[in-house]
């Protein structure tokens, strides 16, 4: 099992501290630093910055927004990055969700199976530097009765095969994912619930493409804090378990809140998100069980933190990357180090 570090949105106030995180996960031997995009800082942007100053480290998007760019658009930047940045660049899509999608793009929100497969079947072809062409149900390429004709890539990504990965939560969007994607981007992972919540509907789009999940990079990301007192430590994380679970998405559309269901946490996800939804924001993070938080995060002493990684390491998961929590630049270096530490403590570095 190898590491990443996840930097999150850009723009929050700690810009220069982000590049410190990612030069020092480089030094620290971390396999892939991946950035996020919402409705701030631009995805590319932020990769093209951190690649330029680091040496080694993979960069990836997790995610570029599906509705955000047309695929040809998305191809043209997966080949610019993986060729700067000397054939490190992972490309993280997503469809994002119903409140982004059609509040911040415009782009309707439906079918998003069907989108994403569309999506990464033109991606893939563009990047492959055929003249490009397809006929589907979101896309037509070229526009018929035009003067647009197929064209190719002119650019030449560093590799044949850039990693595709995609962010999936649900289980359809999981087994099409093991289908059509080098990797699975996966948030709230439970190692005891991983089987259930994730692997078997990976597998199961493997089996349908003729493969296996041998790889296939099963790609958690996971709050990391360090301490010993592991109840204190899990209230860092109530507000942002809180936001997914009850505030992300629609009442009817929130695949968070649907993921802690399907880990048997149906009452507690419902109280949390009517709270959530009716502006008690404080009431819905005491509503969520530590059990919840600390199945779902890294914490506590080092020691703990290294079973619990050896723990996810026999569950499946082949890059872990780790979002340590810290106001300064120091705390989040720290839990870096105790990234490393844990797993050379678990036998897994």
């Amino acid at each position: 099992m190898k590491l990443g570090i996840n930097l999150g949105y850009w723009g929050a106030g700690m810009d220069s501290d982000n590049l410190a995180v990612a030069q020092e996960a480089d030094r620290l031997g971390y396999s892939v630093c991946w950035a996020a995009e919402a409705y701030g800082s631009d995805g590319p942007t932020v990769l093209s910055w951190v690649a330029a100053q680091t040496e080694r480290i993979d960069v990836g998007s997790a995610i570029f927004q599906i509705p955000a760019r047309t695929p040809a658009m998305t191809a043209m930047t997966a080949a610019t990055l993986d060729s700067l940045s000397g054939g490190r660049f992972r490309l993280g899509l997503g469809v994002s969700g119903p409140q982004v999608s059609e509040g911040w793009y415009g782009v309707k929100f439906d079918k998003p199976l069907s989108r994403t497969r569309e999506y990464v079947e033109i991606v893939r072809k563009a990047m492959s530097r055929e003249r490009l062409s397809y006929e589907g149900e979101h896309w037509t390429l070229p526009l018929p009765g035009g003067p647009g004709k197929p064209i190719k890539l002119t650019v030449h990504p560093q590799r044949e095969h850039i990693p595709l990965y995609i962010a999936a939560i649900g289980p359809k969007n999981l087994e099409q994912t093991g289908e059509i994607a080098d990797g699975a981007l996966l948030i709230f992972p439970s190692a005891a619930h991983l089987e259930d919540t994730a692997l078997r509907h990976l597998r199961a789009g493997r089996e349908k493409a003729g493969l296996t999940l041998d790889g296939f990079d099963v790609c958690p990301t996971l709050p990391l804090a360090v301490g010993d007192d592991v109840s204190a430590l899990a209230d860092l994380f109530r507000p942002y378990t809180a936001l997914y679970v009850g505030g992300m998405g629609s009442r009817k559309q929130n695949f968070y809140n649907q993921l802690a269901q399907r880990m048997g946490y149906e009452k507690q996800a419902a109280e949390i998100q009517d709270k959530y939804l009716a502006g008690d924001k404080d009431g819905a993070a005491a509503a969520v069980p530590q059990e919840l938080i600390d199945s779902t995060c890294l914490l506590g002493p080092v020691a703990r933190i290294a079973d619990r990684m050896r723990a996810y390491a026999e569950a499946g998961v082949t890059t872990l990357t780790l979002a340590p929590a810290g106001f300064t630049l120091d705390e989040r270096v720290a839990g870096l180090r105790a990234g490393v530490e844990a797993m050379e403590l678990a036998g897994l570095a």
